[in-house]
């Protein structure tokens, strides 16, 4: 008697319960034995009947750590280790293949759901809470739609790799079909090529059914998933707005609170404590402004300022601290103490009318351009290598930057009317830290000037001062700057920029040396530029920091001033972008401090005592210097209406673009591609930018190829490349020890004689 047909099981989709009749063996008496077989959930039940589904089973096995190994065309075991071995055998080698596909998916499933219950508990303290009602069910929700996109993925690897083997196994029988004599092997071998497509057709079906869910469910949650990606990134932003309004807010708070903390000097009690910086109590009604007391500042560069004893206001003419009898007056101004001894060297008043100069420019467009896109390919390299279209430029030239300096040239003005060196000093260190103020707000970058780009800035009548610029290197870039006063001074530097994209932020390192040179006194000073940082270059708003520090020194006397930028921080404590400063005299003993920001004013106190304090940070002792009320040295000046939409130019910058007579044919103001970005025509700038490029790289190879004709050693002071600047020549400065470029002379008279023809054609 024949068995009945068992039903042939449908065709297995991942993830679903599979059901069917196989033949397991029970044991040598026995043999092979039909039994009703469930795959569901990663687990194999076997029962009788389907009948007992309800109430008895005789066995299972949990696939995630079992064996599935085939013997033959119908048979296959499943082991997981020796405790459990199922040998179970199908009616035909379809349904075998059948039942192999579905229990590898279910094995797949069975050890990822494994894998990720183990790790469940990391990956739920790593997900922050979701605030709100309803938040824990959310997360529920989102990591149960994971799982199963996971598992579904997991099921697509398994079903390409078995379409993959069945495949390979198919185009084998077809080969051996095709190459088969007709005769008695013809029956079976065809039997075979059918009996493998078979098995491709149901894999191949798995696989379609498996994509089919896959896509069913990416579809219906894509929606949600991209309203809850863009409300993350919406409270992400204004998580940053409020943070930054908070730091604005405490840091508008901490200033109030210094300027509010005044009190009253104390006659009987005027030595101070170190710890609190506060002073006794006195008399509320005492409204001297000599005898205010402020709280002490406790600063990271190893030192703290504390009011000085009441005495030290009062005295006149004596010699206080080892300071001169001048330093010892009473606690006056800068402007007062110097000015007023030199009120009879002012010039005269000019009658000539003095030109107006523009205060707009038009303003910037509003033009788009993926950064990443260029800066992507740039990590790492020499900014000044990299070809950047003008949208991240400024319409102005380094060398035009450089002249900016000269914004706050009264103060050297005042410097040069000092009779004490150290006076002179604080005036020196307040415009070094004055040169940064406009760059706050300064994302665009410069034009990088052509070899033999010039740019004169003619300010004698208005202001008294000339200053002259050259590029005089291009490889590495290097400008040479001079300037000139006819109150006394002369300023002169030669500046390489060094920068280098980092990904997220850019840094700008100058190298070279800027030295001031004062008439009267012969005193020359030096010091060196701070980094520059551009952040955000990639993801947010730009913003610049300044940080590093600065030493001023004094070649002829051996003053000092040690100036610390502070870098920026939300979450500092100390003010933003603040900057320090103690200046020394040659013995290294302290007669000023200096505090302030590089992006709004420096204020200067007289030392009238110090002392060794508390140990600080890191276990190191500061030094405690009591000093004098504070006095603001310099203040930036407030930019233009409408700056926001003119690059943020101060009324100087706004100025230096303006078309002139007479300028030289290589002055910058001369350049098309950087007057075409001002009036915005940006495309046309972009043109004659490449076109400027490629004109000076081709001159660039004909100086050095006549440079091999030739084939002699370039003279004293020419470029590498055989270039030699046209106003400028390198020396070796003997009082800093430096060697430069420095103003050779000539340009003046060359522009007053109109006679430019020694001048190249670098446009």
């Amino acid at each position: 008697m024949s068995e009945p047909k068992p039903p042939t099981p449908t065709t297995p989709t991942p993830g679903d319960t599979y059901k069917g009749w196989l033949f397991k063996w029970t044991n040598y008496i026995k043999g092979y034995q039909r039994r009703w077989f469930v795959l569901s959930n990663g687990l194999l039940s076997y029962y009788r009947s389907q009948a007992e589904m309800g109430h008895t089973c005789r066995g299972t096995i949990n696939l995630a750590t079992a064996n599935i190994a085939v013997e033959d065309s119908c048979n296959f075991v499943i082991s997981n280790g020796g405790a459990q071995t199922y040998h179970l055998k199908a009616s035909s080698e379809v349904e075998r293949q059948r039942w192999i596909t579905a229990l590898e998916l279910a094995k797949a499933k069975a050890v990822h759901m494994q894998n990720e219950s183990d790790d469940s508990g990391d990956e739920f303290s790593a997900v922050p809470p979701v605030s709100g009602q309803g938040g824990g069910s959310h997360h529920s929700e989102v990591q149960s739609t994971l799982r199963t996109l996971s598992s579904k993925v997991e099921d697509l690897t398994t079903c390409n790799d078995l379409i993959v083997k069945h495949g390979s196994a198919l185009q084998r029988s077809l080969s051996e079909l095709e190459g088969l004599r007709v005769g008695a092997d013809t029956g079976e071998k065809i039997r075979q090529v059918t009996e493998r497509a078979t098995l491709f057709r149901i894999t191949s079906n798995a696989m379609i059914n498996a994509c089919r869910d896959f896509l069913s469910i990416a579809q219906s949650n894509s929606k949600r998933w991209q309203k809850a990606l863009q409300t993350e990134r919406d409270q992400r932003i204004r998580l940053e707005e409020t943070l930054e309004q908070l730091a604005k807010q405490h840091n508008h708070l901490e200033r109030a609170f210094r300027g509010a903390t005044v009190l009253p000097a104390s006659s009987s009690n005027p030595n101070l404590s170190i710890k609190s910086g506060v002073s006794g109590k006195g008399d509320a009604s005492d409204e001297d402004d000599d005898n205010e007391f402020f709280d002490a500042i406790e600063d990271p560069t190893g030192f703290i300022t504390v009011p000085a004893d009441p005495k030290y206001h009062r005295r006149s003419g004596s010699n206080v601290s080892g300071i001169s009898n001048e330093m010892g007056m009473d606690d006056q101004s800068f402007d007062e103490l110097s000015l007023a001894s030199n009120s009879e060297s002012l010039p005269p008043l000019e009658l000539e009318p003095v030109r107006q100069r523009r205060t707009r420019i038009p303003d910037k467009p509003n033009y788009y351009l993926n950064l990443w896109s260029i800066m992507k390919n740039c990590i790492g390299k020499e900014l000044s290598k990299i070809p950047m279209p003008v949208n991240f430029n400024e319409p102005l030239s380094m060398l035009q930057r450089l002249s900016e300096d000269l914004e706050y040239y009264e103060l050297l003005d005042k410097g040069a009317k000092c009779h004490n060196s150290l006076e002179q000093m604080c005036y020196v260190a307040a415009f070094t830290v004055s040169s940064y103020s406009t760059t706050v707000h300064r994302t665009g970058k410069p034009f990088n000037p052509l070899l033999g780009e010039t740019f004169e800035l003619d300010r004698i009548r208005e202001s008294g001062y000339r200053s002259l610029c050259e590029q005089v290197s291009h490889h590495p870039p290097a400008a040479a700057h001079h300037a000139f006063s006819e109150k006394g001074w002369t300023l002169r530097q030669e500046i390489t920029l060094a920068s280098k994209f980092r990904g997220k932020y850019l840094s700008i390192m100058p190298l070279g040396s800027i030295q001031c040179i004062f008439d009267k006194s012969n005193n020359q000073y030096s010091w060196k530029k701070v980094t520059t940082t551009v952040h955000n270059i990639i993801v947010g708003k730009l913003w610049i920091d300044q940080s590093g520090e600065i030493d001023v020194v004094n070649h002829k006397t051996g003053d000092r001033c040690h100036l610390k930028f502070a870098p920026y921080s939300y979450f500092s404590r100390d003010v933003p972008r603040k900057v320090t400063g103690v200046v020394t005299d040659k013995d290294g003993k302290a007669h000023y401090v200096l505090s302030g920001t590089w992006d709004e004013k420096m204020e200067f106190s007289r030392i009238m005592q110090s002392s060794k304090g508390d140990n600080g940070t890191e276990g190191k002792q500061r030094t405690v210097y009591q000093t004098l009320k504070p006095k603001e040295i310099w203040r930036k000046n407030p930019l233009p209406e409408g700056a926001e939409n003119m690059y943020y130019f101060s009324s100087l910058a706004l100025t230096l673009n303006e078309p002139e007579e007479g300028v030289a044919p290589t002055d910058s103001r001369r350049r098309p591609d950087q007057r075409l970005m001002e009036e915005g025509h940006w495309d046309e700038a972009n043109a004659e930018k490449q076109r400027l490029e490629e004109k000076q790289r081709s001159t660039r190879r004909e100086r050095e190829r006549d440079a091999v004709k030739v084939a002699a050693t370039p003279e004293e002071g020419a470029h590498p490349d055989n270039y030699q600047a046209m106003w400028f020549e390198k020396i070796h400065d003997s009082a800093s020890g430096e060697t430069l470029h420095v103003y050779k002379g000539g340009y003046w008279e060359a522009k007053e004689q109109g006679s430019w023809e020694m001048c190249p054609e670098i446009f």
